[in-house]
């Protein structure tokens, strides 16, 4: 394979083909495929992209992915509703089944200290973007939909919500404490305010409030699939803490741990809401591949925005990634333009100057559009997915969802 890689690199362009080779779709790549796709590469101007293939063919259930659409950076998946009723936006739509969420959440953390109180209600104050919650109980919704038209979400799915934002609310709090960082949301972190120790008590704690909650759901199914998401999420802070040498398994060993920190969360809290919803395991699969593909452009767009959004924006400190040694896609893209880059990578952007050096080669690249190329055909494998189930209002928002997630700026 590192031969065939080679091959395909000295016949290639890094730049976008000026035509597009159409939409395609995701499937399985082998060896051979990749040998096909070196050997027309070589005669051809392709993009990018097709690394992506032969570097991703070590995840063929996860990440394969066969041609890219490069005729324009439009990210729109689908223009239309198709469900013939009317059609609210999708967070309006998904809110109607969260109203006190957060109070709900708070209610979970019920805690007689009060500065423990204060730490673990810190981010729960309702100016999140609840983007996960709001994924849940649409997802639920139309699963419920699907399977006999049922326009009501089961207290049970309801809670699914509820667990994930607290999942992922304590992974930020834990995540804070390991790269130090000083704000998040546009106001200090816990660490910075509380200190490390108690930060990591915080997290701990939430994260003990959300297994309580899902205990109490008692469908055993659903535990497993949500415990998932914790060991999902260790793991990927492992990879995070380690890279490649090898520049084919870097991009997958970068794809791995996306899916791990972020996407399996959505991923798994639609699985588990299908589930509580609807006995057809087509359904289940249906869910689980809807959240992990827009999981996955989720972070992928997140990772963009590090480089073209402002501090003020984001409500967090941009070139972030860079700051703490992370070879996010845009780098990863803009590596190979700049191989020079490939040294920063290794010693993680650690010596002086590293940092905006790298920041310059990936905004002189096309780093940045074609890691949003990526999340766009992600997003595009999200919509086919969830295109499967019944029409409804609720299926229509999670299609507007996955362009949201495409043109958000922060």
């Amino acid at each position: 394979m590192a031969s065939c890689w080679w091959r395909w690199r000295r016949g290639c362009s890094w730049r976008p083909a000026a035509r597009s080779p159409g939409p395609g779709s995701l499937g399985r790549a082998g060896l051979s495929g990749l040998r096909a796709a070196a050997a027309a590469a070589a005669r051809a101007q392709v993009s990018y992209f097709n690394l992506v293939k032969s570097l991703t063919s070590a995840f063929p259930n996860m990440y394969s992915i066969s041609r890219f659409h490069h005729m324009t950076p439009a990210v729109c998946c689908c223009s239309k509703t198709r469900s013939g009723e009317k059609y609210t936006d999708p967070f309006n739509l998904g809110w109607r089944d969260l109203k006190g969420l957060y109070e709900d959440i708070r209610k979970e953390l019920f805690i007689s200290t009060t500065e423990l109180k204060e730490m673990c209600e810190y981010y729960f104050d309702g100016k999140g973007k609840a983007f996960r919650p709001i994924i849940v109980v649409l997802m639920a919704r139309a699963c419920n939909i699907h399977h006999n038209n049922s326009r009501n979400v089961q207290a049970s799915q309801r809670a699914i919500a509820l667990i994930a934002e607290m999942i992922h609310t304590a992974s930020l709090v834990h995540d804070d404490v390991i790269d130090d960082a000083s704000s998040r949301r546009g106001k200090h972190t816990v660490n910075k305010i509380w200190g490390e120790k108690k930060a990591v008590l915080a997290g701990d704690l939430i994260l003990s409030a959300a297994s309580i909650a899902l205990a109490r759901i008692g469908n055993t199914t659903v535990v497993s699939i949500l415990t998932q998401v914790i060991e999902d999420l260790v793991r990927g802070e492992f990879l995070q803490l380690g890279s490649k040498e090898n520049e084919n398994e870097r991009f997958a060993h970068y794809l791995e741990k996306t899916f791990k920190k972020t996407a399996s969360l959505i991923a798994n809290s639609c699985k588990a809401v299908s589930v509580l919803g609807c006995p057809d395991p087509v359904v289940h699969e249906i869910a689980y591949q809807y959240g992990k593909n827009v999981g996955l452009a989720f972070q992928l767009i997140d990772d963009v925005l590090d480089f073209t959004s402002c501090s003020d924006r984001m409500g967090k400190p941009t070139s972030a990634d860079l700051k703490l040694g992370l070879a996010t896609g845009p780098v990863l893209f803009a590596c190979q333009q700049f191989p020079e880059m490939n040294a920063m990578i290794m010693r993680r952007f650690s010596s002086p100057g590293d940092v905006d050096r790298a920041r310059q080669y990936v905004l002189q690249s096309d780093g940045v559009q074609q890691t949003t190329y990526l999340a766009q055909r992600y997003c595009r494998e999200a919509v086919r997915e969830i295109s499967k189930l019944r029409p409804s209002p609720e299926r229509d928002a999670l299609i507007q969802l996955s362009e949201i997630v495409l043109t958000r700026d922060k």
